[in-house]
């Protein structure tokens, strides 16, 4: 189950928030949602105390641990650690999958940075990572993939959603270098 605390910009209670302001999606300069998530290590990561580690963030999110998608998306990030890491952006990967399931996804693709379990998709909903979606010409709802990368002050400062899973930290790194 997802935890949060009052540091959300515009919702400091998520009980009086309705569906549609939940999915709404972040924009730059907006201040980040804190969480606190479950990893996949038996740990409990709370995005606030990341932040004073004086790197900024990426959070992404993906629908499915194991799964061809997610998996290349994750070892993408994986091999572009360092580049990332020396760039100065610590990297976060949140699913709706089990803290369990996370575990056996990072054994088995040597994954090198913390997977956060989000069972119940509010963290999800809080970013606008969950909502309508178009696979294969018919409309869906489920998790969209999404990049959200956050400066050391806890504000957005790049918001991609439905992004590829092929090619996306390369992407990603080309935006990076145009906001430095």
């Amino acid at each position: 189950m997802s935890v949060y605390t009052g540091l959300m910009s515009a919702t400091p209670d998520t009980q009086n928030v309705s569906d549609s302001q939940l999915s709404a999606r972040l924009t730059p300069g907006q201040t980040a949602p804190d969480f606190a998530l479950p990893a996949d290590d038996g740990t409990t990561v709370r995005f606030s105390d990341v932040l004073p580690e004086g790197k900024r963030v990426i959070v992404y999110f993906y629908p499915a641990a194991m799964t061809p998608g997610c998996t290349k998306q994750a070892c993408d990030f994986r091999d572009n650690l360092n580049r990332l890491t020396a760039a100065g952006y610590t990297v976060l990967g949140i699913s709706k999958d089990s803290p369990e399931k996370l575990a056996k996804f990072r054994e088995r693709d040597h994954l090198t940075f913390p997977l956060l379990s989000d069972m119940d998709l509010a963290v999800h909903k809080l970013y606008g990572a969950y909502g309508e979606k178009k696979l294969y010409g018919k409309t869906h709802v489920g998790v969209l993939r999404s990049t959200i990368v956050i400066d050391t002050n806890g504000q957005v400062l790049l918001a991609r959603y439905n992004v590829r899973a092929t090619g996306h930290v390369d992407s990603l790194l080309k935006q990076l270098d145009k906001l430095s």
